[in-house]
């Protein structure tokens, strides 16, 4: 909704009023605004984030999670799913029980499994000797450790039982995401297919209802015009109204050009912006770590030392938002693929992802360009608005 003498009243954690100030009933027991112009965004929605200041969700601290979770939530990233590197099996358990409990106390929205059953080839910044082959055994045992909390794990589709694997998540309504595949486009196509057959089967309770591609053109084969690969099975599943496509939009994993290509051909109700961040995110050039694998920052880009692959994002979705509204997108298509979309694949759309009365009070306030001026989530302020309370 693009209102422009806008008021927002919110009681209790939640939204009661949501449109224009002429028509609000009654005066709000307490004004928060100021003379500059503001405008506000519904809290953003992030499927895709490995952590933040200094902090890895896959390097064992608890109490770094939550420092890293509500680090991003005041900068705008009011819904979190922590994602998770490829790791030992022992480690993925461990980690996936530290996720559950930052679940249970609302810090995250669940879990994202990013690997292990990756492809070798695209492995990207997952540590090749730790990758495996799908495992049903081994699933399940990553289930039991995370309980209801895991919400996406990400797959090579041309794994020997990757399709399987996705049918028995989606059924159960964990969104399959095709990522770091070296797939060809009809292995790719049907991976998809798959996904949202199962996601729409009786016995997924969630809501959950498209797979998604995990950080679309990042990890995968290029678009060739005689071997298309999953760039374009991907775009035909997302035009179809079939798939979420991630795209990080950060001005490094994406040419600008292309962020807007997606958009005009796709369509912003079949994106979400992602960050993909690491622990750098929030601190300054220097040394990280992503899971097992050694990361040098520089200038905003985060490479694995030896491989110069790069590591994740140092963006926060509010950032990702500005730059894809200065390559072209605008502000209200972004907003869309920052917050609806997102909470759209998580089935909370009745929850988070938009301003409506009886949602949560997640707000992000904004000046002219673009830059943050206060962070409401769950009716509390995790940045103090710019204007003072």
């Amino acid at each position: 909704m693009d209102v422009a003498d806008g008021l927002l009243a919110v009681d209790g954690g939640l939204v009661n009023y949501a449109g224009p100030a002429s028509k609000f009933p009654g005066q709000p027991a307490h004004a928060h605004g100021g003379e500059q112009q503001r405008i506000l965004l519904p809290g953003l929605v992030d499927l895709h984030c490995h952590g933040a200041l200094g902090s890895d969700f896959s390097g064992g601290s608890l109490d770094g999670a939550r420092s890293a979770a509500r680090y991003l939530h005041s900068r705008g990233t009011t819904t979190l799913l922590a994602s998770l590197v490829t790791a030992t099996p022992d480690d993925l358990f461990r980690n996936l029980e530290a996720l559950r409990t930052l679940t249970n106390e609302g810090l995250v929205a669940g879990a994202h499994l990013e690997g292990p059953f990756l492809s070798q080839e695209q492995c990207g910044a997952h540590d090749p000797a730790l990758l495996l082959e799908p495992d049903a055994a081994l699933m399940a045992r990553l289930l039991d450790a995370s309980g209801p909390h895991l919400v996406s794990v990400t797959l090579a589709a041309e794994l020997s039982g990757a399709v399987k694997l996705a049918e028995m998540l989606a059924v159960r309504g964990i969104i399959p995401s095709l990522g770091h595949t070296a797939a060809d486009v009809s292995t790719a196509a049907a991976f998809l297919e798959a996904a949202a057959a199962g996601l729409a089967a009786p016995s997924n309770p969630t809501g959950r209802v498209r797979p998604t591609v995990t950080h679309l053109f990042n990890a995968m084969p290029s678009f060739h015009h005689r071997s298309p690969g999953p760039v374009a099975a991907s775009l035909s599943a997302a035009r179809a109204g079939n798939a979420v496509v991630e795209l990080i939009a950060d001005g490094v994993h994406l040419a600008p050009e292309t962020v807007k290509l997606v958009f005009e051909l796709v369509g912003a109700e079949n994106i979400a912006l992602v960050t993909d961040s690491m622990a750098a995110t929030g601190l300054q050039a220097g040394h990280y770590r992503l899971g097992a694998m050694a990361v040098t920052v520089e200038g905003g880009e985060a490479r694995v030392d030896g491989s110069g692959a790069i590591a994740g994002g140092t963006a926060t979705l509010l950032d990702v938002v500005r730059a894809a509204v200065a390559a072209g997108v605008t502000l209200q298509e972004a907003t869309t693929a920052a917050s609806a979309v997102p909470a759209s694949v998580l089935g909370l759309s009745g929850q988070v992802g938009d301003l409506r009365e009886g949602m949560h009070a997640d707000v992000v306030v904004v000046d002219e360009d673009l830059q943050l001026a206060g962070v409401l989530r769950r009716g509390e302020w995790a940045t103090p608005p710019a204007w003072g309370t």
